[in-house]
C-alpha cells in the first residue's frame, strides 16, 4: 500500500469529528499511512425537522456514500445505528470496530435519577425508540413524564436542561464518552428499561466493495463479536421494517459462565410512542460463527415479534 494520505469522510458535528478522529489514528497505526479527515454536511445535519419526519435512517449517510462512490473520500466512518439495513453492492462495510457502551443516559437537572424526576417532569429526545420505552416504563411504575421531540447537537440538547426548558434529556451514553462528557451523566438506563437503538455505540468503516487492499487493511479493525451482534440486531430490524413501522429497539449481548462465553442473547421491542402497547421479546442462542447465522437469529425474533402482535402496531405512533 503506498504511503499517500488516506481520505476519511466524516459528518462535521463534534461527535462525528472525534470518533472518526479515533478511527484515523487506529487506521494510520495499521497502514503507516497518514489520515486526513474530509468533512461532508448530510442532509440530516441540514434538516431542522424532526428525524421521524425526514425518514431518520440514511439521512446522515447518503452524502458520505456518494463522495465514496465518486472517489472523493477513500474510506468513511459512521455511527452504525445511522445506516440504512440494505448494504449497496458498490460499498463494503470494512470493519466493525469494538462496540462502546450501547445504553442510553439521562442528563438532568439538578443530578435527578430518572425515577427521581418530579411529576409532570418533561424529557427530550428525537427518538420515538426511546419515546416509546420511556412511557411504556412510566406507565407500568406509576411516573409521570412528558417526552418531548428535540433535535440538535449534544451541546444544544444538554442546553434544554441547562436553561429550565426540560428537566432532562436522554442521549446515548457512546457518544458522551467518545466527546470526553460523561461526567455529565446523572443516570444511566439499564436496557431492561430501554433497549437501544440496532447497532447503537457500535461504528462502522465503510469502502468501496472493488478496493481489495483497503478492505484487508480496515478489516484489521473488526471485532468480530461487535459485528455478528450488530448482524442479529440488524437482521431483525430489517425484519420489523418490513412489517411494522413502530420504533424499534434491540441488543445482542453474550452471556457467560465466568470466562467461558456460552451463549448470545437477543432482545427486541417496539412499540407505539406513547407507550400504551409493546411487544417485546428474547431468544438465546449459541454465539453465530457465521454472519448468516446471526441474521437468520435476528429473523427469527422478529417473526415471533410480528406473531405476537408488532405487525398491528403499524401507524400507531402517538402524536
Amino acid at each position: 500500500m503506498s504511503s499517500k494520505a488516506l481520505r476519511l469522510g466524516t459528518r462535521r458535528s463534534r461527535l462525528a469529528m472525534a470518533q472518526s478522529g479515533q478511527v484515523a489514528d487506529a487506521v494510520s497505526q495499521v497502514t503507516g499511512r497518514p489520515v486526513e479527515l474530509v468533512e461532508i454536511t448530510t442532509y440530516g445535519d441540514n434538516s431542522r425537522e424532526q428525524l421521524a419526519q425526514i425518514g431518520g435512517t440514511g439521512v446522515f449517510v447518503t452524502a458520505l456514500r456518494d463522495a465514496l462512490l465518486r472517489g472523493e473520500v477513500d474510506f468513511a466512518v459512521h455511527s452504525l445505528k445511522d445506516l440504512p439495513t440494505a448494504q449497496p453492492e458498490e460499498l463494503a462495510l470494512a470493519a466493525v470496530p469494538l462496540r462502546e457502551d450501547p445504553r442510553d443516559v439521562i442528563v438532568a437537572r439538578d443530578a435527578l435519577k430518572f425515577t427521581d424526576l418530579p411529576r409532570g417532569a418533561r424529557i427530550g429526545t428525537g427518538s420515538p425508540r426511546r419515546m416509546a420505552q420511556l412511557n411504556a416504563y412510566a406507565r407500568s411504575h406509576g411516573l409521570d413524564i412528558e417526552t418531548v421531540p428535540i433535535r440538535g447537537n449534544v451541546d444544544t440538547r444538554i442546553g434544554y436542561v441547562r436553561d429550565g426548558e426540560l428537566d432532562a434529556v436522554v442521549l446515548a451514553a457512546a457518544g458522551l464518552n467518545r466527546i470526553g462528557r460523561s461526567d455529565e451523566v446523572t443516570d444511566f438506563l439499564s436496557v431492561d428499561t430501554v433497549l437501544p437503538a440496532p447497532g447503537q455505540g457500535a461504528l462502522a468503516i465503510e469502502c468501496a466493495a472493488d478496493n481489495a487492499e483497503l478492505i484487508a487493511a480496515l478489516g484489521e479493525l473488526d471485532d468480530p463479536f461487535t459485528r455478528v451482534a450488530v448482524t442479529a440486531e440488524r437482521s431483525l430490524l430489517a425484519a420489523l421494517e418490513a412489517g411494522c413501522s413502530a420504533p424499534v429497539g434491540a441488543l445482542a449481548d453474550l452471556l457467560a459462565d465466568g470466562q467461558i462465553v456460552k451463549e448470545m442473547r437477543l432482545r427486541g421491542v417496539v412499540g407505539t410512542t406513547d407507550g400504551s402497547r409493546t411487544v417485546q421479546l428474547s431468544t438465546t442462542g449459541p454465539v453465530p460463527e457465521t454472519y448468516d447465522q446471526a441474521m437468520a437469529l435476528g429473523r427469527e425474533l422478529a417473526a415471533e415479534m410480528l406473531a405476537q402482535g408488532a405487525a398491528g402496531l403499524m401507524g400507531e405512533r402517538a402524536h
